[in-house]
């Protein structure tokens, strides 16, 4: 009778046990399928097709007999190179000897592409200036055909997010003051080919590391909070694609293959005080 009582009892627990663990996996289970589910419903976003607003180009054509519409076949390639290594000064700072080093391999590389480019703009300030000219003698381009952008000087594109290290104050004063001026810095540069545009094009931009961070997250439309998250050395080279059907794909971002490791920098250099 003891050992009947006993056996009943463990049964009993045994029962209740297997019950327990049926409905906790039930649970897990269930709980399991709706983290999935929640994951994959914020890592859903649709691709805005008319972003630069030419949603699928086609000009018309008018013959003696039938009206042809044409659409748009080329790709609109543009290389994104940050200048070389600086100091800091009143007008932007100037390259270091290791800054126009860097600027000499970035535009060997640039050469060795075997590009023909159709334009290239460069920022205002020194050190991208600077940079353009070493740049301009690899690839022989007529310096007179460079375009100088008044919109492409450094500066902080929008609040980021993680916050910089920097005050609420001063991160929202200098977005006011160089937001707008970066974003359309964007609609200047990026959009799909027109039908008129027969042949591809390459456009080359030297200019600065917020600036770029920033164009590329406009361009494959990922959230323009997100400009800190990655960083791009001296003299490296970013390359996106536009296509006619307004998809963009990113080529390659800050490559520096280019260069020895003794050369990559991503900041100023400190001043050794005596």
């Amino acid at each position: 009778m003891k050992f009947n009582s006993i056996w009943h009892s463990l049964g009993a627990l045994s029962c209740g046990s297997l019950a327990t663990y049926v409905s906790l996996k039930l649970l897990d289970r269930r709980q399991t399928h709706e983290v999935y589910r929640e994951g994959e419903t914020s890592c859903k976003s649709s691709w805005h097709h008319d972003w630069d607003r030419r949603k699928p180009l086609t000009s018309t054509l008018k013959g003696q007999a039938n009206i042809i519409h044409e659409e748009a076949v080329a790709l609109r390639h543009i290389v994104l190179v940050r200048h070389g290594e600086y100091t800091s000064s009143p007008d932007g700072g100037h390259l270091t000897e290791l800054g126009r080093l860097q600027a000499h391999r970035t535009g060997q590389r640039l050469h060795e592409m075997g590009v023909a480019w159709d334009h290239v703009v460069a920022s205002t300030m020194t050190r991208a200036q600077e940079t353009a000219m070493i740049i301009l003698k690899q690839i022989n381009f007529d310096p007179l055909k460079m375009k100088r952008c008044e919109l492409l000087p450094e500066g902080t594109p929008c609040p980021a997010d993680p916050p910089q290290n920097r005050s609420v104050a001063s991160v929202e004063q200098a977005f006011r003051r160089d937001g707008p001026r970066i974003e359309a810095a964007f609609r200047r540069y990026f959009f799909r080919a027109s039908p008129e545009q027969k042949h591809d094009s390459y456009l080359l931009i030297i200019g600065h590391a917020n600036v770029i961070r920033y164009l590329v997250c406009r361009a494959l439309q990922f959230s323009p909070e997100a400009w800190t998250r990655f960083s791009l050395h001296h003299g490296s080279i970013t390359w996106l694609t536009v296509w006619p059907t307004g998809y963009v794909t990113l080529r390659c971002l800050g490559d520096v293959g280019f260069m020895s490791v003794e050369e990559l920098t991503l900041r100023r250099p400190r001043t050794i005080r005596e």
